[in-house]
């Protein structure tokens, strides 16, 4: 839990870095902790940092969110390890940019068509979310938005 906040976690997630990541996310009281303590998840590493009461977050937890506000940790596929890239299919060329610029709001223009399908498959526009052993999934969250 944040010490100021009931409604943040703070998380440490390994990124395959040598120091694990500060993470603020607003999941407290909608996500239990067991289905984020030492499980592998999916988190956008390349946004600015912003502080959350104080306390400095480094990345952004995605997460699948159904129309009923159910909420579920993407999930990399079994046997993944920290640091493992994740890329749409068909847009796997070149190198992500080091920091998206929060006033061209780069990843609010592409989160509109961030959803899993019907099958519970992370994807953009119908591009999957893979990496180099699979789809990146919420198991049991189908045809639900990605934030």
């Amino acid at each position: 839990m944040h010490p100021d906040a009931d409604t943040l976690y703070l998380e440490k997630i390994d990124i395959g870095e040598d120091v694990p990541r500060t993470v603020i996310s607003g999941l407290a009281g909608k996500v239990e902790l067991e289905q984020l303590r030492d499980r592998l998840v999916v988190v956008l590493c390349n946004l600015k940092p912003v502080k959350m009461r104080g306390i400095e977050s480094q990345a952004m937890l995605l997460c699948a969110v159904s129309e009923d506000g159910t909420i579920e940790p993407l999930r990399p596929p079994e046997g993944s390890s920290p640091g493992e890239v994740a890329l749409f299919e068909g847009h796997s060329s070149g190198e992500p940019d080091a920091e998206l610029k929060p006033k061209k709001k780069i990843f609010e223009q592409l989160q509109v068509d961030l959803k899993t399908s019907s099958n519970g498959i992370a994807q953009w526009k119908d591009h999957q979310l893979v990496t180099k052993l699979g789809p990146v999934v919420a198991p049991s969250l189908k045809n639900a938005s990605i934030r």
